[in-house]
């Protein structure tokens, strides 16, 4: 993986930096890109689960070899954004019940003894994505997250353009991700924004409705 996609010219708000440049997720860059998790996602599901979860979440991303992680630094070097997904879903999942279940287990314990009947949709939030069409495999975005602070001025927009050039460069039909398709209005925007269309739409056994996106990658037919 290229250390660094795409520098960006400082974009200037109120006259302080936006964002510096987008480089590839390191293991020292994994905690500060929880504690933006955590900030971005306050009530979402991963984020109930804490940040020795998160951690365990993001580090899969850098131990697998079909895994992509990206950050968007400011010139002090804070994590502005992150984004991580694979580009091999199918097994990179498999991998990860096999490799690391046990530390997923521990890392998520505290939240599983507060709440029990979470387990069952913790086991599905990390593997179901609600089945995906036929066809070709297409890499997995799993998580973009935007610092509040700087939500809306191009760093989501760069991150996920990065992470889908990755895919493309590694040979990916396509792309795609799932994100919930009620009451979260601005993220189906930014998605539409990309590119990303909407393949379909399903429930998940809580009854939380999510849209399916896909992105694919023209092919140039070799005469």
């Amino acid at each position: 993986m290229t250390k660094s996609l795409a520098n960006q010219a400082d974009q200037v708000v109120d006259a302080r930096p936006v964002f510096h440049q987008i480089e590839a997720l390191t293991r020292e860059q994994i905690e500060p890109a929880v504690q933006l998790h955590l900030r971005a996602f306050p009530d979402f599901f991963l984020s109930f689960l804490g940040p020795r979860f998160l951690k365990e979440f993001y580090a899969a991303f850098l131990d697998d070899p079909t895994g992509m992680g990206f950050v968007a630094c400011a010139r002090d070097g804070r994590v502005l954004g992150a984004v991580v997904g694979a580009l091999t879903p199918q097994g990179f999942f498999k991998r990860l019940v096999k490799r690391r279940w046990w530390t997923f287990c521990l890392a998520s314990a505290g939240a599983v003894c507060r709440r029990p009947a979470c387990a069952p949709r913790l086991v599905r939030a990390l593997f179901y994505r609600g089945g995906p069409p036929a066809g070709p495999s297409r890499a997995l975005l799993s998580s973009i997250a935007v610092s509040p602070s700087v939500q809306g001025q191009g760093v989501g927009r760069a991150l996920a353009g990065c992470w889908v050039e990755e895919a493309r460069k590694r040979g990916a039909a396509g792309c795609c991700l799932t994100t919930d398709a009620e009451h979260n209005d601005p993220a189906n925007a930014f998605y539409r924004s990309l590119g990303w269309n909407l393949h379909h739409t399903y429930n998940t056994p809580e009854g939380r409705k999510m849209n399916y996106y896909t992105l694919d990658f023209g092919r140039t037919e070799k005469p």
